[in-house]
């Protein structure tokens, strides 16, 4: 998955902001791993524990066709990164840093390409406020989520298709699916609702009952 500068500026923009945040403390993991700490929350509850560490196994499988060293980098059964503290020691920190960059900038592809810009921007704003990232100028905020909610509902159909194709792992797959299903839905209300150019279906006055007279 050939990543764009956008992209990789993004997550070198990220980590340097978890570098800052974590300047007056002294952890215990790495950057990279805090950052994916961080979106694994937002992204479980998106598409469940099984559907994030999917997501998070794809982008470390592409991450390390660029820095072999991360394989000794694993993604546990909850979603949570393993090994990836004892790869620092093994090459020099810049490397290390830039293979912190490949990973995460991989993860973010992901997350453009299943659930669109506004979404995956508006996430990781939330994970990081101090990191602007949406443009200054966004005409129709909520006709962007719509739009979003289209991409997601497509999402589920595609994994749906999956599902039949492959019945070793439909019952994951449709679960999958059904999490995004469900976002897309309580973002197309909340879209409606706070919307307030989109006129909300008003209930009519019910016609009076004619009774029949003997």
């Amino acid at each position: 998955m050939m990543l764009s500068p956008q992209t990789l500026n993004l997550a070198r923009r990220l980590l340097a902001c978890e570098v800052v945040a974590s300047e007056n403390s002294e952890p215990t993991e790495s950057s990279a791993v805090r950052v994916c700490e961080k979106l694994r929350g937002p992204l479980c509850a998106l598409a469940g524990v099984a559907g994030y560490r999917s997501l998070l196994s794809r982008a470390l499988t592409l991450a390390r066709a660029e820095t072999p060293g991360l394989s000794a980098v694993q993604v546990a059964a909850d979603g949570s990164l393993e090994g990836l503290g004892e790869f620092a020691p093994q090459i020099d920190k810049d490397h290390a840093g830039e293979a912190g960059v490949i990973l995460i900038a991989q993860l973010l592809g992901l997350c453009l390409a299943l659930i669109g810009e506004v979404l995956t921007l508006r996430l990781v704003e939330d994970v990081s406020p101090y990191l602007p990232t949406t443009k200054s100028a966004t005409p129709t905020p909520f006709e962007d989520i719509l739009k979003e909610v289209g991409h997601l509902n497509n999402v589920s159909e595609r994994l749906e298709s999956l599902a039949d194709q492959h019945p070793i792992v439909e019952d994951a797959l449709m679960s999958v699916s059904g999490n995004i299903r469900n976002t897309a839905t309580v973002l197309e209300v909340l879209a409606l609702i706070r919307d307030k150019s989109v006129p909300l279906p008003k209930n009519e006055p019910k016609e009076p009952v004619q009774r029949y007279k003997m």
